[in-house]
């Protein structure tokens, strides 16, 4: 598969499964949380709405560098994503990215404690495998055989 095959890939299965457990650094440990990612392919940007009152928005300031994995488990599709993240409080784009799941958390798009978080991917690695039946069976006639199963791509991709 082409290198851009690869990208379009990994923006697909991130696409399709929509929800990333957003890793970050506070200095001292790594700190994970399930965020809806709104994809923006022609920025190279994922985005994220956040709670300023959670602090993770402080964490990023100071530890840019964040973690994005998606798994679609029952399907066996998984991606990980290593990037470069910022914060900020731009209305317009919060707005943009407003949805009813939104009110969940927060009122209106107007709240002063949403903030912004944006990703610019810098690498990227994924496992694409044809499903949990067919790689139970691959697996299950590779262990009677003693070879190894062939469950699908996993590839890391370059994602500047």
């Amino acid at each position: 598969m082409a290198e851009a095959d690869n990208v379009t890939r990994v923006w697909d299965l991130a696409e399709k499964i929509s929800i990333a457990m957003l890793a970050s650094w506070d200095g001292q440990n790594p700190h994970s949380r399930p965020m809806h990612a709104h994809l923006a392919r022609n920025e190279n940007a994922f985005y994220f709405l956040a709670d300023r009152r959670n602090h993770k928005d402080d964490d990023i300031r100071k530890f840019p560098t964040v973690c994005l994995a998606f798994a679609d488990v029952s399907d066996q599709k998984y991606v990980s994503i290593t990037g470069e993240a910022s914060v900020s409080t731009d209305r317009a784009k919060i707005q943009e990215l407003w949805t009813t799941w939104a009110k969940a958390w927060w009122s209106s798009a107007d709240d002063p404690n949403i903030c912004l978080l944006k990703v610019v991917p810098t690498q990227a690695e994924y496992w694409d495998t044809p499903g949990k039946i067919i790689s139970s069976v691959k697996m299950a006639v590779a262990a009677a055989t003693g070879s190894r199963p062939d469950i699908g791509d996993n590839k890391k991709v370059a994602m500047r």
